[in-house]
């Protein structure tokens, strides 16, 4: 019986098979410590095995690890949302900000863009980071006026007699 003669072939390795290189993670989370309490138990000496109290007690700095990691994540949600809500109160008023070329500019918040990292707010043909706003003024239109309208006649303010049920 003749076997028919093929190509070399290459198996996958055990340690090879799949693996790419990725960078170095900059920071520990859950996946590292876990790889790390998995290899200190495989790696343990049978003889003396890792004593109860020491693996309850890195499960639970695990779990810790796990809720510092949420309450990060929640805090810089809750920032983001802070710039969004900072960079939309702008909308109308008048800000000042340093430019490219360090000149002080002024002028009325048109709009924002919340794309980036950082909403930029657009005051005209500027566009600016919220975090280079250097001053906030309020803008009024002529003829407004910060609190309620006083009547020159009796003195009594506009809230005041709305405040009061009309008589017929």
């Amino acid at each position: 019986m003749t076997v028919p003669t093929t190509a070399a072939v290459t198996a996958p390795s055990l340690y090879t098979a799949g693996t790419t290189a990725t960078a170095p993670k900059q920071q520990m989370d859950k996946e590292v410590f876990l790889a790390l309490l998995v290899a200190q138990l495989r790696n343990q000496d049978p003889t003396s095995p890792m004593d109860t109290t020491e693996m309850i007690a890195q499960s639970t700095q695990l779990a810790s690890m796990e809720q510092l990691t949420a309450v990060a994540d929640t805090t810089r949600e809750s920032f983001a949302l802070q710039m969004r809500v900072a960079a939309s109160a702008l909308v109308g008023q008048q800000v000042s900000f340093v430019d490219a070329d360090g000149v002080t500019r002024t002028g009325t918040v048109d709009g924002v863009d919340f794309a980036g990292p950082v909403p930029v707010v657009t005051v005209g043909e500027w566009r600016v980071p919220l975090d280079a706003v250097a001053a906030v003024r309020g803008t009024t239109t002529p003829g407004s006026t910060d609190g309620p309208a006083t009547d020159p006649t009796d003195g009594t303010t506009d809230a005041a007699a709305s405040s009061t049920p009309a008589t017929a």
